[in-house]
């Protein structure tokens, strides 16, 4: 994946566009980071480059504000299945899941004693075969507005807002008024991608969100790999794949050959270290990628499907369906957001011994 305007990067360089809120290097100075707005085949992105380690964000607000390649040393670390930005219609990069992440079935859900129907006819959801509304309504959303691009010592950041109250056809498929902010910041190689809500309705609002990191390493066959998976449990499933509240000892082997092993599975209780992250890791041909879950994400869904080379480590604030399940009583671990309140967790992605490649 190239940008197509590569000339003109190189003109406003040169020019020192004070318009695109870039922060360059000459070559000259010493600044080890920069955030540029430019375009990729006539798309409207955020390129984010951190200099001494070689990694680039690349970030597209009218695609669902999705970051849809992160560049280690020249090789793109996130699964990127057409030719270029313009052509994509698939879920890769790192889409986002709300205001629910993953499956609900059964045409609706209950929250605070009330029932509400989804409006399959808005043209909001995403339906799945049984009326399973599936990964929320913004994965590919042009409603997100950059608020602020800019880069210092420390880092490169991105940050832009969504601010679903003012959108009839969201509020009517998730009848509470709430708005996010999400920030990607480079730092010493490391993705950080922090979201927060803020819930501006007059009753408490379910955190059911989540993210669907889409990681590969180049030139190393998933069959290949390994994963670290840090969960003590597994969430039981039914025939839709929806959570149904039973729950068991994660059975897999630590590490787990992904040649021998497909997954689609939802884990919880993760292992943490002391500042509470929890680490998944994919590793391969003396490369690692790891995702790095926040204290608030509770549950990790992992999915390898058969006939593909990506692996997704998703950070999620509930089991999928949690929503309903917390109302029938069959899961106590939903996390609720009360009038006026901003729930924020962030995860972090980074690649780890690709300095050997120079490209793609």
């Amino acid at each position: 994946m190239e940008c197509e305007c590569s000339e003109g990067h190189e003109k406003d360089r040169a020019a020192g566009d004070a318009t695109s809120g870039a922060v360059y290097n000459d070559g000259m100075s010493a600044a080890p980071y920069s955030a540029e707005r430019t375009t990729d085949h006539g798309v409207a992105v955020v390129r984010l480059t951190d200099e001494a380690s070689g990694v680039e964000i690349f970030v597209a607000p009218t695609l669902g504000n999705r970051a849809y390649a992160m560049k280690v040393r020249g090789a793109n670390i996130l699964h990127m299945p057409a030719r270029n930005i313009a052509e994509l219609t698939a879920l890769s990069g790192i889409p986002f899941l709300a205001p629910w992440a993953n499956r609900i079935p059964g045409g609706g859900f209950r929250a605070n004693g009330q029932w509400y129907a989804f409006n399959e006819s808005l043209g909001t959801l995403r339906i799945h075969p049984g009326h399973i509304a599936i990964h929320g309504m913004l994965t590919s959303s042009d409603l997100w507005q950059v608020t602020d691009t800019d880069s210092d010592s420390s880092g490169a950041w991105v940050s832009s807002r969504l601010e679903f109250w003012r959108y009839p056809r969201l509020m009517a498929n998730w009848p509470f008024a709430h708005e996010y902010e999400m920030t990607y910041r480079l730092s010493g190689g490391e993705l950080e991608t922090d979201v927060a809500v803020k819930n501006l309705s007059a009753e408490p609002m379910p955190i059911v969100i989540g993210f669907h990191p889409y990681v590969t390493i180049p030139g190393v066959p998933r069959v290949e790999c390994l994963a670290h998976i840090p969960a003590r449990t597994s969430v039981v499933v039914d025939e839709h794949m929806c959570a149904t509240g039973e729950m068991r000892p994660n059975p897999l082997p630590d590490p787990t050959p992904l040649a021998t092993h497909l997954l689609d599975d939802g884990y919880t209780d993760l292992t943490r270290d002391a500042r509470g992250n929890s680490v998944f890791w994919l590793e391969g041909g003396g490369r690692r990628i790891e995702v790095s879950f926040g204290p608030k994400w509770q549950v990790g869904v992992v999915y390898a499907p058969a006939g593909q080379e990506f692996i997704c480590f998703e950070p999620m604030a509930a089991v999928t369906n949690g929503v309903k399940l917390a109302a029938e009583g069959k899961y106590d671990a939903l996390q609720t957001l009360e009038p006026g309140g901003i729930w924020r967790e962030s995860f972090r992605v980074r690649g780890i011994n690709f300095s050997n490649l120079t490209h793609c």
